[in-house]
This record gives C-alpha cells, structure tokens and sequence, in this order.
C-alpha cells in the first residue's frame, strides 16, 4: 500500500482522558509524531497537563482543577468538552482510554469509533451485568485494535467478537549513560523493575520475594524500582519492616528509564496484568535476561512461552524466588536467551505496527 505524501485535511480526535506515563501513554505518542506526517487536523482531547508538537492541537478543559481528578471526572469532562468542540463537524474517534464514553459519544454524533484496549477484560468484567454490558458496547466501535494475540482470542472467547492485533512499536534510541550511586563499585546481583507503583504492577509481590532472598539465601543483590504511585507507602513501609533498606531502592519516576536497563543483571516484571508490556520490550532491546509474571496478556507471547526468558506464577512469591534462584545458577544460560531474545524484536517494528493504524484510519476518513 502506498501512502500519501499530501497531508489530508480530515479531523482524527485522539481520546485519552487520563495522560498517565506508562505504556499505554507511550504507544500513544508514538502514534500521533507517526501520524502528524500524514494528517494535518490531529486533536488530543484530555484532562492532563500535556506538551506536544504545535501541529497536533490539545483540547482540554481550561481550568487546572481538573489535571488532579479521577479517571472517571476526567473523562466525563472530557466527553463534553469533545461533544461541544465538535458538535458540528464530523470527525474519526481514536479512543486509547475510557472506551465507553467515546462508544456513546460516537453513536450520538454519528462518528466512526477505533477503540484500543490496553487491559484483558477479566480485570473489570466480574459480574453478568458488567459481561453483557461490555458485550453490547464493544460490538459498536467499527475497529478493536489489541496489542498481543493472545489478547484477541481473549475478545474473541469472551465477546464473540473480531479484533486487530497491532503491536506496540518499539523505537530504538540513542544509547545514554546514567548513573546510580548506590551501584556504583557494586558487584552483587542488580535487578530492575519499571512500573508505576500500583496494585496492577503488583511490586509488593516482587519485594516478598526479595525478602526471602535475604532469609534464605547467600545472594547479595540490589533491588531499583523506577516509578511513582500510591503504592509508594505501601511498599516503603514493607521495605522497612522488612530490613530491606539497604538493598531494595525506590528511584521515582525517571523520563528515559529505559536507558537505565544496561546498568542491570535482570529485569523482573510483577504485574497481575497486562496488555503488552513495552517494559519487557525495552529489557529485551537492551539485552537484560527477564523474569516476568505469567500474567494476561503478554508476557507468555513476548517471551515465546519461555523460550526468551523465565515466567512465574502471578502473584506467586514464592514462585519468584525459586525462578530467582534458578537465575542465580545458571545466569549464563539466561544471559544466551536474553541475546536470543533481541532476534525476535522484528514483531515489534515501529514502522512496521504503526502503518497498520495508517491504514485503518485510511478506511473511515
């Protein structure tokens, strides 16, 4: 398929009420630098303080008093912002958040909807109610976009419904240098975990295994967690009751964490869920041997089942620290899957995944 050279003059309405930095957030800007190329009307409409190339327009709510609020107050002022903005022109909904509300809002204006889920549905449909409901909502968009395969025959099994799998876009980027004080001269075993600090992420897990390390074994290890969330308390206070403070590091949040991975032996993702984790990405690209929760969806797919790297029980400990164990072993071994891993990346091309959103929008505008 070729594409055109011409900006087009059509209206894409980006939907994200809740500009969060994590994943989704990144796969998100990386759509909208791809697509600014091809479309001259781009609109953002959210409820967060944001900065983004002059040529994508930002429609958000002109008071600050909403950049704190919940998802859901974000959300419905963004729905009304968006229903007065463009209550007279037609425009192509993108939604990569709070798909109910750009579902409704499409349906009243009579506007193509592509919703992407980032979330398997077992995290918010707990009830008959809830499964009938998201039933009839989702066979309304005119495109699903998932992000993993194992993500769509969960759509499929679940609603009965088709789906397109893009993948997350990966980009590689100019090699950095940080530094961390604490590893400095530091010969022990570092590991690495990047995630906002949320019961999703699930870090609590993670650190109950790194006590067990400490009890049981012989290994002297440095844990750096990279992030920021309300679990910050939380797992500051299990860290000190712990006796975990001189190995287990809460960092914040740092812009370009990725570049941080290179300083590590080993990257451990915790989540109870996923979409598909562009952390577990950005350790492969950096060639750190993983260990990951087993978690839907992802993990299994981006680590070929194993064959990329070492899967654990969700929310399972102690599971971690066997795997763990099994890592300290035989790190060699995990060392050749990790330089294995990087072979396999090619799924995840940048070009590649977003001319597949290029596409789609080429069909309803």
């Amino acid at each position: 398929m070729r594409y055109q050279k011409k900006k087009i003059d059509k209206k894409i309405v980006i939907f994200i009420p809740s500009i969060e930095r994590g994943g989704v957030e990144k796969n998100l800007f990386f759509l909208i630098n791809y697509l600014k190329k091809f479309y001259s009307n781009i609109y953002l409409v959210t409820s967060s303080k944001v900065s983004l190339n002059k040529n994508i327009k930002i429609i958000k709510p002109k008071s600050t008093f909403w950049f704190n609020k919940s998802r859901l107050l974000k959300s419905i002022i963004c729905t009304i912002i968006l229903l007065r903005f463009f209550k007279r022109n037609e425009a192509l909904i993108i939604s990569f958040q709070s798909n109910v509300f750009s579902i409704i809002l499409s349906k009243i204006m009579s506007w193509p909807v592509v919703i992407r889920l980032n979330t398997a549905p077992d995290k918010y449909i707990d009830n008959f109610f809830k499964f009938f409901l998201y039933k009839i909502l989702y066979s309304l968009p005119n495109q699903i976009i998932v992000n993993s395969l194992e993500f769509k025959k969960i759509i499929s099994n679940t609603f009965k419904l088709n789906s397109t799998v893009i993948f997350n876009p990966i980009l590689k980027y100019k090699k950095q240098n940080p530094k961390i004080k604490m590893l400095k001269n530091y010969g022990g075993l570092k590991i690495i975990n990047i995630g906002r600090l949320t019961d999703q992420k699930d870090q609590l897990t993670l650190l109950k295994s790194m006590a067990l390390i400490l009890k049981k074994s012989h290994i002297n290890f440095k844990l750096v967690i990279i992030g920021k969330g309300k679990n910050q308390t939380i797992l500051n206070r299990y860290i000190n009751e712990n006796n975990l403070t001189k190995n287990v590091y809460l960092l914040g949040y740092k812009k370009n964490a990725f570049s941080y991975l290179s300083l590590f032996d080993l990257f451990i993702l915790s989540s109870k869920y996923e979409g598909l984790p562009n952390a577990l990405l950005e350790a492969q690209m950096s060639k750190v041997p993983i260990i990951s929760s087993d978690c839907p969806t992802g993990p299994k797919e981006i680590l070929l089942g194993g064959k990329l790297g070492i899967l654990f029980k969700t929310g399972d400990h102690i599971d971690l620290y066997k795997k763990l164990l099994l890592f300290v072993k035989d790190k060699k071994k995990y060392k050749q899957k990790a330089t294995l891993a990087k072979k396999y990346l090619n799924r995840f091309d940048y070009k590649k995944n977003l001319k597949k959103y290029l596409k789609i929008i080429n069909k309803y505008i």
